[in-house]
């Protein structure tokens, strides 16, 4: 694997991403897909680094960016304090769909300047927890461009903005999957049924699949509510779709 850590920039502001793809020399191929791999709420960390890493592996460009950049230009919390969780709350809702329109055309950016490594041709996009919401406007905002989407345990899918991803789903055209955890406070199946009817409209397909007994974040192994199991099968259901839809080995 190749690994850079770069700043892209977006707003005018360094935003500092993590970059890995195999080699492209002879006989390694490539260009790749491209994955556009939004975070967490907690940070771009090491953690996340690590997922992007085994997404590459398997044939892809990953980019994962920290989307917190305007107000730091490295975040990660540490412990799960009052005060902690208070900065971070206030860092994830200074977040919203034009911050995220920009961010994503500057990794895009950065993607159609490297046609050795990153096929712009063909893009997937994936996000957890709060990113749930990002991976919906983008794949609307850049609908030419991305082919597939994956948003794993997302929150806020039910707001009162106009851009809540209930009501502005019907305009989707790509595919998507989305892994809901059967407990979890920020997404209640009355909210992912809401979603559902808006996928629905769209006339796109998707898949909404729960994950039984697991909570919200259970796909982080520095998590007390790591399942394992459950883990290993959102890997799984990723690789199936992208490797579906944007033939890495192609």
């Amino acid at each position: 694997m190749i690994e850079h850590h770069l700043d892209l920039i977006s707003d005018g502001s360094p935003m500092a991403t993590f970059i890995v793809h195999p080699d492209v020399g002879p006989g390694e191929g490539g260009p790749h897909p491209v994955l556009l791999f939004y975070m967490d709420a907690p940070g771009k960390r090491e953690e996340l680094h690590g997922f992007a890493r085994r997404l590459a592996s398997a044939g892809y460009c990953v980019l994962l960016p920290n989307l917190y950049h305007r107000q730091r230009y490295a975040y990660e919390l540490k412990e799960r304090t009052e005060p902690q969780l208070q900065e971070m709350f206030g860092l994830m809702h200074s977040l919203n769909r034009d911050t995220n329109r920009a961010d994503t055309q500057a990794l895009l950016d950065w993607v159609d300047a490297n046609p050795q490594v990153a096929d712009a041709q063909r893009i997937g996009i994936l996000g957890y927890c709060m990113s749930g919401p990002f991976v919906v406007w983008a794949a609307l905002d850049f609908a030419d461009r991305i082919q597939a989407l994956a948003a794993i345990h997302g929150a806020n899918w039910v707001t009162d903005s106009p851009d809540s991803p209930h009501r502005v789903a019907a305009g989707l055209r790509c595919e998507g999957y989305y892994g809901c955890a059967e407990i979890d406070q920020w997404a209640s199946p009355e909210q992912i049924a809401q979603l559902e009817a808006g996928l629905k409209a769209s006339g796109a397909p998707y898949r909404i699949e729960w994950y039984a007994g697991a909570q919200h974040g259970f796909s982080f192994p520095q998590r007390a509510v790591y399942e394992r199991a459950a883990s290993e099968r959102h890997f799984e259901r990723m690789h199936r779709l992208f490797g579906r839809v944007l033939k890495p080995f192609a």
